[in-house]
């Protein structure tokens, strides 16, 4: 597969002189079911999110590049596969389970050109806060990816320092403390809104990635208790049995949504989208921003506390299953998105860096695999002929090593420890209970065929051999 370079679409016309002003989202952790726009019995709150998506396009069919963080982060940054640079799992998690995993890189290579370096190509003024989790040391944070700004970005996956969501967060890449008590979310919505009212007058890229609502499990008191009263109201099962890939107890998957220090997490991380929203505003720039909101992967549903439940889509966090991948995806695109639409055209995190691009009127000189997304946002489709998962790791949640293709509304989904297929209508079957492999063999020879020349094109790495024992491979590498 070749990679695709791009020509630009500005938003703006030639006698205009500021080019749109860019906000993105990114949400750690966050399922596709655990926002009100995209689930109307959601038992968290999300009044900023589900407003944001009445006055722009949702995406029922959104993805990540990847099942966990860093990969998916990698995507967003480059337009790339995280599979191109080995980049396939967290930075770095190299749990086993019958086989060895894959080789890792665990650094965005200094040499990726990122979606901050395109835009100051342009003239932009960069912003960068929260998690970052794309290097192991400070040559590869966010101030020297393109930056002009990093407030709190650097190795570590989650807020693991200090008092962790509560100040003081004694964070290395946060200049300024905060007080005793000061919650994270609120502090980084707090420096995103300062930086919009600083540059309002140039053109602007804030990247705002929040810590929240990845573990440690930890919610403002005032809303924990609140969302404890709401859930005595809930009755039902909260967990059913899932596959279990290593270890010999039962794996549970969450079924019910009713976890109250997670619905604390998710509500404050609203409440501070909302407050940076209302600096767009404030500061009279939100008729010509481009604002985008998204997650990295799925809900965390398996392990770790398993705090919100993805049904009806299958697994989570760590699965290359849809609640592992599908993503709550928002775009704002002034003068583009009809308020209130919505898409069920599939895009993925590949595709941030070429759309933004393209509005920028950057013309990018490298390729990368995204294309702009602008076709679907103008209520079009776009033209593409599959999306393509890599995840040759044991996850921490429990995952299977696999691979998977989506081609319109089918997806083939491969084991890399035996090589078994399962494919799937997700048209019909959303959940993936439905294996129709043995049915349709020609669509699965096809598929895996188209998945396998993906996997040459990218040099993809699969399972290593454990004591004696060799997994599965493909068979152009046999």
């Amino acid at each position: 597969m070749m990679l695709i370079a791009l020509l630009s679409t500005p938003l703006v016309s030639a006698s205009e002189t500021k080019p749109p002003n860019v906000v993105v989202f990114l949400v750690d952790d966050l399922g596709y079911m655990d926002i009100g726009a995209n689930n109307p019995d959601c038992f968290y709150d999300t009044p900023n999110i589900d407003r944001l998506s009445e006055s722009a396009m949702r995406f029922t069919d959104g993805y990540a590049a990847n099942p966990v963080c860093s990969p998916t982060r990698y995507s967003l940054m480059t337009g790339k596969y995280p599979t191109r640079v080995q980049a396939t799992n967290f930075f770095s998690g190299r749990r086993g389970g019958t086989f060895k995993p894959a080789p890792l890189h665990s650094n965005m290579p200094i040499e990726e050109i990122t979606i901050a370096e395109v835009l100051k190509g342009k003239g932009y003024a960069t912003f960068f806060a929260g998690k970052w989790h794309l290097g192991e040391s400070e040559e590869f944070y966010p101030q020297n990816q393109g930056f002009d700004v990093n407030i709190g970005g650097y190795s570590k996956g989650g807020p693991y320092s200090g008092k962790r969501y509560f100040g003081p967060f004694e964070n290395p890449q946060m200049a300024v403390e905060s007080p005793e008590g000061d919650h994270l979310p609120d502090r980084l919505a707090r420096d995103t809104a300062a930086f919009i009212e600083e540059h309002r007058e140039e053109p602007f890229l804030a990247y705002l990635a929040f810590y929240s609502v990845h573990t440690p499990l930890m919610g403002r008191p005032d809303l924990v208790e609140k969302y404890k009263k709401k859930a005595e109201g809930i009755a039902g099962e909260e967990f059913a049995e899932e596959e279990q890939v290593f270890g010999k107890g039962v794996r549970n998957v969450r079924i019910l949504q009713k976890h109250a220090v997670y619905a604390a997490m998710v509500e404050a991380m609203d409440q501070a989208v909302g407050k940076v929203l209302q600096q767009l505003k404030d500061s009279g720039v939100e008729d010509n921003t481009i604002v985008v909101f998204t997650s990295d992967n799925g809900g965390l549903s398996t392990s770790e506390g398993s705090p919100t439940s993805n049904l009806p889509l299958r697994g989570g966090k760590g699965w290359v299953y849809e609640g592992g991948i599908r993503e709550p995806w928002i775009v704002k695109y002034p003068g583009v998105t009809e308020a209130g639409s919505v898409s069920s055209v599939p895009i993925c995190s590949i595709d941030l860096l070429p759309t933004i691009a393209a509005a920028a009127g950057a013309e990018l000189q490298h390729p990368v695999d995204g294309i702009d997304m602008r076709p679907a946002l103008e209520g079009g489709t776009l033209d593409r002929e599959a999306l393509y998962w890599h995840y040759p790791h044991y996850s921490n949640q429990g995952g299977i090593p696999g691979g998977a293709i989506r081609v319109g509304k089918y997806k083939l989904f491969e084991r890399y420890e035996d090589g078994r297929v399962h494919l799937y209508d997700l048209e019909s079957d959303l959940s993936e209970s439905k294996d129709l492999a043995s049915e349709m063999p020609e669509r699965v020879e096809q598929m895996r065929k188209q998945l396998h020349d993906w996997y040459q094109s990218v040099d993809a790495k699969f399972l290593q051999p454990k004591e004696g024992r060799e997994p599965w491979t493909p068979a152009y590498l046999q």
